[in-house]
């Protein structure tokens, strides 16, 4: 038996104890739904996102009926998906959760679910089905595609999920439920569960209900990482000796986040002292105001500075890195493989060397005593303190260069900061953000109108753990896609701030091709009517909405205690001209204002 074949085994081996120990212990009777529902209890949900529909109503009424999990009701289901997906970045020991009725509605919640998928997050996708018969007869139904095949969107499903169950008999269903959600949580990847109409009200044993899911650990052969750890010793040897200037760095990047090495990771960082800095989709693994902190690294989109000090490491400890085009300036990572240890969920890659089933998870805190001895060492070479200065212009514009420094200033410990894709994740990118607070982007997928989906569902996670505000930058053009869910957390009584960017339409868009072109312009919404149409009444007692033209304006708002508080949900159009675009983002690009095109 191969290495790779374990998991799998385990998995059986799972599935199997799970029946016997239902078969043999009995248990209460419950509901197929509520044994569902109490298995998400135990990871942590405390909340569902999804559209009804008549083929998931039932269900719907066990989820509605469930004490501790609220049903949050979406505008439309690709929202849904977004919500469940900010929802399980911020309640990150958690999943998300978005259930969807057959055909219609997971058609549309697949592109939000396809972006889970990419950025490693973990979604399950329940979906309301036809009866088990009906399938089986191919019955020509509403939302079918009218040719019999019932199976069509599942297989849609099958490219954007790692697991998928069908609930088609009693017996197995417990075990199917654990299955695909003991996958969920170890591969941190969306889930698809159908649920048939006349299963819903299936009794089965609530037995397994007592041994709780846990996530199947990548177990290292203590052989094969004894002989990582000596290499990876040799090599930190090596590059301490060579120079105190440019010894050991470490890189963290998005995969500490989703797989659960941030404890580690700190661990690493405190023993032995190495400067550390983060890929864009690695901010606030670490915090950026720990002193050995030293900013992000974006290729040849870096600041010189922080370039210049990563790219001359002897060696660079690589965490959980993801590198795509966004995250790594363009695939312009001036790092040689002979420089690196990459670390990741499944494999260690030890210069050219990859061991397969080597996890970060169980190396991490044995590398961190390893490499303790170089501390003293290390701790001499100075990491600058991560600040960026508000600039002086001689002009009251509101510019990019201006703009997300003095937002910086505003933020607070524990703030939720969720970046657009465009201009917003990239402005924020140099942005120091403070102490425990959690930036939320989606730079890999990119799927514009994502954020503000994703803000509803990062603000209730973020209310249920008692973080600080939830603050959504987002574009004029971005916010179109999905601004109806601005209603739903008005509903809700969330009260994030929405900084709306008018600059005139898709200014990423323009940075890439097109800078004329009328294919990237928009309509000019009346941004601050937004909040009242959607819920408010016209005395305005449930929001407030602001649109600020110019340094002093924007300036007067934020230092202004009661818009700081956030008693009330709020807006703030922010006035920008269309050609303007942050430093990150022209670089990347290659944007010429001169050019037409």
């Amino acid at each position: 038996m191969s290495s790779q074949d374990v998991p799998a085994l385990q998995a059986e081996v799972a599935r199997l104890q799970t029946e016997i120990h239902a078969l043999r212990d009995g248990g209460e009777e419950i509901t197929i739904p509520n044994y569902l529902l109490t298995r998400l209890e135990q990871l942590g949900v405390k909340h569902m996102f999804g559209v009804p529909g008549d083929f998931n109503l039932r269900f719907l009424d066990y989820v509605e009926d469930f004490p501790t999990i609220e049903w949050v009701g979406n505008c439309n289901e690709l929202n849904a998906a977004y919500a469940a997906d900010g929802y399980a970045r911020v309640n990150e020991h958690s999943v998300g959760v978005v259930t969807t009725t057959f055909g219609v509605g997971e058609l549309s919640a697949i592109n939000g679910i396809a972006g889970a998928f990419s950025e490693m997050v973990p979604v399950l996708h329940i979906t309301g089905v036809p009866s088990t018969d009906q399938q089986a007869h191919k019955s020509l139904l509403h939302h079918t595609l009218g040719d019999g095949r019932f199976d069509a969107y599942r297989k849609a499903a099958e490219q954007f999920t790692i697991a998928q169950a069908d609930i088609t008999s009693k017996v197995t269903a417990a075990a199917q439920i654990d299955r695909i959600l003991t996958d969920l949580i170890t591969y941190v990847r969306p889930v698809y569960l159908t649920m048939p109409t006349n299963m819903v009200d299936q009794k089965i044993s609530s037995a397994p209900l007592s041994t709780p899911l846990s996530r199947r650990a990548q177990s290292n052969d203590p052989s094969v990482e004894k002989f990582v750890l000596d290499e990876i010793a040799k090599l930190a040897k090596a590059a301490q000796s060579e120079s105190e200037k440019d010894g050991i760095v470490i890189l963290v990047d998005a995969c500490a986040i989703r797989h659960h090495v941030r404890d580690e990771v700190k661990e690493l960082c405190e023993k032995t002292g190495f400067p550390v800095y983060a890929a864009p989709m690695g901010k606030t693994a670490v915090s950026e105001e720990y002193e050995r902190y030293g900013g992000i690294y974006i290729g040849s989109v870096t600041a010189p500075e922080i370039k210049e000090k990563i790219e001359n490491a002897k060696l660079i400890l690589s965490i959980g890195s993801l590198k795509s085009d966004f995250n790594t300036g363009n695939f312009t990572y001036s790092i040689p493989v002979n420089n690196t240890v990459e670390l990741h969920s499944e494999y260690t890659q030890v210069q050219y060397a990859t061991f397969p089933n080597i996890g970060m998870k169980n190396l991490l805190p044995k590398l961190s005593n390893i490499l303790l001895s170089y501390r003293s060492l290390a701790i001499q070479v100075p990491v600058p303190p991560y600040k960026i200065a508000v600039p002086t212009e001689s002009n009251e514009t509101i510019t990019h260069t201006w703009f997300w420094p003095r937002v910086g200033k505003f933020f607070k410990p524990k703030d939720i900061v969720i970046a657009e894709t465009g201009t917003s994740s990239f402005g924020l990118l140099d942005t120091p953000l403070p102490k425990e607070s959690v930036f939320v982007s989606q730079i890999l997928f990119g799927s514009i109108g994502w954020a503000t989906g994703s803000t509803l569902g990062a603000a209730i996670a973020g209310r249920d753990l008692g973080l600080g505000r939830t603050i959504l930058f987002t574009g004029d053009g971005s916010i179109q896609l999905t601004v109806q869910e601005i209603s739903t957390m008005m509903r809700l009584g969330l009260k994030p701030i929405i900084f709306v960017i008018n600059n005139e339409g898709y200014t990423i868009e323009r940075c890439i091709h097109g800078k004329n072109r009328k294919y990237n312009d928009i309509a000019n919404w009346h941004w601050t009517s937004l909040l009242k149409f959607f819920s408010d009444d016209p005395s305005g007692k449930l929001s407030n909405s602001y649109t600020v033209t110019n340094k002093a304006e924007l300036s007067k708002l934020l230092d202004d205690p009661a818009f700081a508080s956030t008693e009330k949900i709020q807006l703030v159009e922010v006035m920008m001209h269309k050609f303007d675009a942050p430093r990150a983002l022209k670089v990347t690009t290659g944007f010429n204002e001169s050019l037409e095109n």
